[in-house]
This record gives C-alpha cells, sequence and structure tokens, in this order.
C-alpha cells in the first residue's frame, strides 16, 4: 500500500501495437523531440478530453517520463538567487532540482480545511520578488484532491500580476471518478502563463513505457525543448507509436479509474470503521488520512512516520508517511488482485490486522 505504481499490465492493444512498432526499422534511431505521430495524438487526446486546444507543432513536446521534465525545467528559468513555490506534502523532483542550481524553495501547506488547496495570499512580497515557478499537482499526489476551476483561474490572475510560470504537474488528471477531468489549461489566459504536464503512466498502466508530454505557453515549451535537446535523444520511437493507440482509447483510462474507485471506497470504509477519517477523494489511487495520536493506553505517534513505522513493524503493512503539514499517511490502492473478491479479501486482511489495535485519535 506504499508504492503509487499501478498495478495492471499496459492493455493489450498497446503492447501489440509496441511489439509492431519495434519491428518497423524506421523506428530504431533517436527521436530527438517528438515524433509528429505523437504530438498530434497527445493535442486530439487534450481536446477530446479535457476540452483543450492546442498547436501540436508548437505547444506540445515529449519527455522521458514526468520526472524528467519536472528535473529539466528548472534548468531553464532558474538562476542563482531564484525561487520556485511548491505544495507541501509534494512531489519533491522540481524543487531538488531548483535548489541544485542555487535557487531557494518556498512551500504552501496543503490543508485539510482548505480542501487541500494552498492559500497564495501567504506569500510575501519578499518571496513573490525572488520566484520564478509556481507548481501545483492537481489531483494532488498525496491527498487525492482536486482543484476547481475558481481556484485556476485564481492562479491565472496571481501569476500574470507577479510574472510566474505555472507548472501543473497533471499526472493524475485524467484519473477522476466523477465529471470531466479538468485541465489547468483549459482556463481562459492559461496558456499565457503556463504548462501542464501529462503522462502516459499512471493513466494507461504504462509506468516503465517512460513517455510524458509538456504543453500549454509556446515559449516555455520551446524552452523546455531546447533544453532537454541537451540532456537526452528521445523516448523510443515504438513506444511513442504505441501511446498514440493509448490515447486514441481514453476509455482504457475510464476502465482504471473505476477500479480505483472501487478499491478507494472499500479502503476508506475499512478504516472508518477502526476511527480513521477515512474519505474517499475525488481523484488518483491515494488515500490520505490523519495519523492517530497513538494507542490507548500503550505507543504514541507524534509523527506520520512514528504511525508508518508501527503499521510496518508490527502489521507488515506499508505507507506512505507525510509530515508537511501534520501527521499523516498515505495509503495507495495499487496493490495486486486479480480479482474483484481478491481486492475485497485483501482491504478485509488490513481490517484484520488493525482490528485489535485501539487507537486513539
Amino acid at each position: 500500500m506504499g508504492v503509487g505504481e499501478p498495478d495492471g499490465m499496459a492493455y493489450p492493444g498497446v503492447v501489440n501495437a509496441l511489439s509492431e512498432q519495434a519491428a518497423m526499422p524506421e523506428n530504431r534511431g533517436y527521436s530527438d523531440n517528438g515524433l509528429p505521430e505523437f504530438k498530434e495524438a497527445v493535442a486530439q487526446y487534450m481536446a477530446r478530453v479535457y476540452g483543450v486546444d492546442l498547436d501540436p507543432a508548437s505547444e506540445i513536446t515529449h519527455a522521458v517520463g514526468a520526472k524528467n521534465a519536472l528535473a529539466f525545467l528548472p534548468t531553464c528559468f532558474i538562476n542563482p538567487g531564484d525561487a520556485v513555490i511548491t505544495t507541501a506534502p509534494g512531489y519533491p523532483v522540481l524543487g531538488t532540482h531548483c535548489r541544485w542550481y542555487g535557487g531557494d524553495v518556498y512551500t504552501l501547506p496543503l490543508l485539510e480545511e482548505n480542501a487541500y488547496l494552498p492559500d497564495l495570499s501567504s506569500l510575501t512580497d519578499e518571496q513573490l520578488a525572488k520566484a520564478k515557478i509556481l507548481l501545483f499537482n492537481y489531483p494532488n499526489n498525496p491527498t487525492g484532491a482536486v482543484a476547481t476551476p475558481e481556484f485556476f483561474e485564481e492562479v491565472v490572475a496571481f501569476a500574470k500580476q507577479h510574472k510566474l510560470l505555472v507548472v501543473q504537474d497533471a499526472a493524475y488528471a485524467a484519473l477522476v471518478f466523477e465529471g470531466q477531468p479538468l485541465s489547468f489549461l483549459s482556463i481562459p489566459g492559461a496558456k499565457e502563463v503556463g504548462v501542464e504536464i501529462h503522462s502516459m503512466s499512471k493513466a494507461f498502466n504504462m509506468t516503465g513505457w517512460r513517455l510524458a508530454w509538456i504543453c500549454g505557453n509556446e515559449l516555455a515549451v520551446r524552452a523546455f525543448a531546447d533544453t532537454k535537446d541537451n540532456f537526452d535523444s528521445g523516448q523510443f520511437k515504438a513506444i511513442q507509436m504505441a501511446s498514440t493507440y493509448a490515447l486514441q482509447h481514453p476509455e482504457i483510462t475510464e476502465e482504471i479509474a473505476d477500479k480505483y474507485n472501487r478499491r478507494l471506497a472499500m479502503l476508506a470504509d475499512a478504516l472508518s470503521t477502526m476511527g480513521f477519517e477515512a474519505k474517499k477523494p475525488a481523484a488518483s489511487f491515494f488515500l490520505y488520512v490523519r495519523a492517530p495520536r497513538g494507542v490507548v493506553g500503550g505507543q504514541r505517534f507524534d509523527t506520520g512516520e512514528d504511525f508508518s513505522q508501527f503499521l510496518i513493524r508490527e502489521k507488515l503493512i506499508c505507507a506512505v508517511p507525510w509530515d508537511d503539514a501534520g501527521a499523516y499517511i498515505r495509503f495507495s490502492v495499487t496493490f495486486q488482485a486479480a480479482s474483484l473478491e481478491e481486492e475485497k479479501d485483501i482491504v478485509r486482511e488490513i481490517g484484520a490486522r488493525l482490528s485489535d489495535v485501539p487507537f486513539e485519535f
């Protein structure tokens, strides 16, 4: 329940497409900044799923995974003394690379009382004077929270006012359980101030294939492409071509999302019976819950880390602690289960292992 990696294989049609494309001699060489076919498929997918119009030639480029995209972006924009603004808890890669280039990282806490949306007004004038990049990740890892159009509208206005580049990490964007997925770029004015990073990994069970794309502001996309060109020679063309097949079948993602929705509902119910305030999130495959304060008459948990150690050492349950904005624990429902009955068995087993512990909240 720790690792955030899909448990399923890529769908058979995608695997077959890869096999066919890998046998084609024209796919043996470098792909540099991406195949036109992949960029066109991305443009069609973004229009179909998110209602976003993009020019495949100038507003889209591929990356060898979303992690690489987040790692390369500070190279484009950060000099010593600059800063990036990120949310906490959150994926640390972009901030880490910013520090390596001599920049600072300012964090905005994600709190339950704010629906895990950051308070932009908490940033100081001094921080905003140094900041170059404003990083978000919605749907969010680890909270599972989703952004609203109203919040993204606020972000667009804020970025224009303070001359910030918005980077929206949309790795989980398609894994929503109700309604149409939301893209930051669907907000009027968003392309003037930002880019969005999408990934084949979570939405199509293709984590090891390492393919993502960055899209949006033309100048930022061009800067990324120029920088990337000096880091790698592009992802294998056959993987890009197989991914064009996947992007033409968004129903794959809908089926995957249904599975996570079902599992999250079962896990939230099981944890709730033990006293956890466990609410099924609106997206992703993560369940983010506050850690108990301890065991009645026994061990105390001052941090999420303390509780995670109890889970793994005493109950052989692996989960990820987060202590950036309170003591929390993240459960991932990407456990391997071949059937609905096996899913139920796993959730029942978690309940059985914890049912004899009188937690104090």
